[in-house]
Order: C-alpha cells, then structure tokens, then sequence
C-alpha cells in the first residue's frame, strides 16, 4: 500500500489459501513469506516462499517454495545473512531450528526442546532466541552455529530456583500403531521409585493439529501434575503436528476413529509397564484433549476418572455456536445438512451417552468463544441425569484457556483433589 492510499493491492491474490509473516531481506531486494495451499484448513503445511522485490516492494515474479521437500511446518523465521534463514518446525515431539539457503537446501539442528521467537545480528552471524522444555521454562539463548550444539544461556533467570527443584526429564517412547509409530513422553514424578505402583495421569492434548511438546506451559504444565505423585504419559495420536503432513491430516473426519486408536494403544503400552498401576489411571485434556475425555466416557472404561477441560460435546450445537465454524466445515467436510452429515453424527459425544458410568470433573468458561460453554453445561446435565459422579466448574471471567493466576491457583487445586480422589497420588508396595 502506499502512503496515505486506500488503494491496496493484494500481492498473494493467486494463493486463495493463508499467507503471513512477510520479512524483507537486509537489502530489500527478497522477501520471504510462509504460505499454505489449502483454504479453509488451519493445519495446512507451512511452506516457507521467496520472491524478489523491487525498491517500492512489489514481486518481481511470482514467489517459489523454498521447502517444497521439507515435510513440516514452518513456524517462526528469520534471515541470517546473506543467502540462508533460519527457521523453527516442529518435529518429533521438539521445535528445533533449521537452517535452509535460497535454493531449498535444508539442516536441522542438533538443539533439544522448544525453540521461537527467533532474532539475529545485523549480519546474520549471532542467533538469539527463547529455548524451554519440559523440564525448563523459558530462557534467551545465543549462538553463532544454530546447527550445532554450541549455546549459551545468557539470561539464567531461574538458574537459582531450578537448582533447588527435582523436574525430572521426561523419556521420549514409540508405540506401535495402525501404519507406523505414535510417539509419547514419559514423565516419572520426583523420587520416583521403581520397585512400587504408581499411579497415570494419561494427558490429551488439544488442536487436534497440535502436539506435546518439549517444551514449557504455565497451563497444562506436566511437571506440576508428575509432582503430585503421578507417572504423567503425553501421547502425539494421529493429528499431531511433528510427524508429517499425512499424520496431521488423518485426523479430519475422523476425530473419534484412529486417534483414538493411537491413544488405547498407548494406554496398553503403559500397562505393560511393572510400575504403572491398572487400578490408578485417569485422563485428561482441554480443546480437543476435553473432547476426546467425552469421546473416552462412552467408549473405555480403564479409567477411573476423567476429567475435561472446554471440550467438544455435542458437533451439532458446536457448528451453531462456535467463532472457527469454517474450522468445523474442514473437519466435517461441510455444515450438518450438508453431504457429510455423517461426520457429526459418528463420531459425536452425546450419541453414546447410555454408556456413561466413568466420574468426570467438567470445567467451561462463559467467554470461551471457539467451545462455547453450552458443551460443558450439556455434558454436565446428562452426566447428573444418569448419576454419573460429577462436578462443574465454571469460570465467568477465562475463555478457551484459564489465564488469570489466581484463577489457574482455583483451577489446579480443584483439579488436583478430583484426581486424588479417585486415583490416589504416589508409589504403593506391590
């Protein structure tokens, strides 16, 4: 656009899909871009384009795919000088960083964790960037080789406060699903002892096009859970992003099919463990992790209580009221009345309510706009009418997440004490 003109000229009008994050070269001659291919559909690919510019901005050309090959997508970018940026992806239950040139050749570094919010020296020679995981919050790293290992800390804001905790490091594992792998992390709880029982916290997590990662959340933060007294599993089922476009993809339409399937195969790998205890196990998870809780009441009964943070109940009512209804269009393949009326139907919460038996802790928050609180108040009232165990819990102030501390403070004891009641904290003798 230029100045003072309301003549605007879209520059990507060929793309009918998402286009973002437009970054200019140090000389202004390149602009790199990332940009999906499918309209409609948030989880798309992201692919990093470059095309180059003239002194007023414009494309001189049409822009190309500089990851065409590369099967993840691009998340946070950065030019490093010269011909190269960096970029961060997920992959494999981590967000590393990757560096790739202008003619499509990718790295990846050796970095573990979770790495964003990417920035570089005028030349492009130093990389500065936020680093977390699973078992450390946030800190500024520096670097001048991003494909290496060579990092440095520089702003050790917990240094002396981590020292003095137990946050102990979650193993990465594959279990056996339908076409390939599922990858999990594994969080023992501090002083864990082998020769005992303990009890499983089993996390969903939301999106679906999401992923657990290893990296940190003042939300959902597994350490804190592992510390009650739990072995805390984080399953990346069919959906999750990190594991290819074609894992990303077969979760569409199909919410309540293989996903599912990935999560129980987890859950049978969990107890073959000698230290997991069968009679002990709870789940849990918020978006679609709450919905998949709803999904686990009418269809599993190897927990003994579930609890469901904002979830998806009812796909009808949550087309009609939810803020993302193209989000439900893509994953339905159109509206209820449309050709796919199907996809509401089978795979719908509400549909197996004559099978409900498991307790259930239920929290909805009248500002969540994208689940709205009519699926939490719809799942509570059928759970009442069967005499189902169960409480509610409403926040009138939170949306999608709980963000207020002292409401996050109300959140997790009440969470917490539900799960102590019906799977007990800490190892027991065998």
């Amino acid at each position: 656009m230029a100045g003072g003109s309301k003549d605007w000229q879209c520059l990507t009008s060929e793309n009918k899909a998402a286009s973002s994050g437009p970054l200019f070269s140090a000389d202004g001659t390149q602009l790199v871009f990332r940009a999906q291919k499918r309209p409609g559909y948030e989880a798309d690919r992201w692919e990093l384009m470059l095309v180059e510019t003239d002194p007023s901005g414009s494309f001189k050309g049409k822009p190309r795919s500089i990851t065409p090959d590369f099967d993840g997508g691009v998340q946070d970018f950065v030019w490093a000088g010269g011909d190269r940026l960096y970029f961060t992806a997920d992959a494999d239950g981590s967000r590393p960083i990757f560096t790739v040139n202008t003619r499509g050749e990718v790295r990846r570094g050796d970095a573990a964790g979770m790495q964003e919010s990417l920035s570089t020296s005028r030349d492009g020679s130093v990389l500065v960037y936020s680093g977390a995981a699973l078992d450390r919050p946030p800190e500024v790293f520096v670097t001048s080789d991003p494909a290496g290992t060579v990092t440095r800390n520089i702003s050790e804001a917990n240094k002396e406060l981590l020292a003095r905790l137990d946050l102990p490091r979650p193993e990465s594992v594959k279990v056996k699903v339908e076409g390939g792998d599922m990858q999990m992390w594994v969080l023992k709880p501090p002083g864990f002892d082998a020769s005992k029982k303990w009890p499983l916290a089993y996390l969903v997590h939301g999106g679906p096009q999401g992923a657990w990662e290893d990296g940190w959340s003042y939300r959902w933060n597994p350490e804190a859970w592992a510390a009650q007294g739990y072995v805390v599993a984080l399953p990346n089922p069919r959906g999750s992003t990190g594991f290819g476009q074609k894992f990303v993809d077969e979760i569409s339409g199909d919410w309540g099919g293989k996903c599912f399937d990935d999560l129980m195969r987890g859950v049978e790998y969990l107890e073959s463990l000698p230290y997991i205890d069968k009679s002990r196990m709870a789940a849990a998870g918020a978006s679609f992790g709450g919905y998949m809780m709803d999904w686990f009441e009418g269809h599993t009964d190897k927990f003994k209580t579930l609890i469901t943070h904002c979830g998806v109940y009812n796909f009808e009512s949550m087309y009609a009221t939810t803020e993302e209804i193209w989000f439900d269009e893509w994953e339905h393949g159109g509206p209820p009345w449309g050709p796919n009326h199907s996809s509401y139907e089978r795979h719908s919460p509400h549909k197996f309510a004559k099978d409900f038996k498991t307790p259930m802790l239920i929290i909805h928050n009248d500002l969540d706009f994208r689940v709205p609180v009519s699926e939490g108040r719809q799942l509570f009232t059928t759970l009442q009418r069967l005499h189902v165990p169960s409480k509610f819990i409403n926040f009138p102030d939170e949306g999608h997440w709980v963000l207020k501390p002292a409401n996050s403070a109300f959140w997790h004891r009440e969470v917490f004490a539900w799960l102590k009641k019906y799977a007990p904290p800490g190892g027991q003798s065998r």
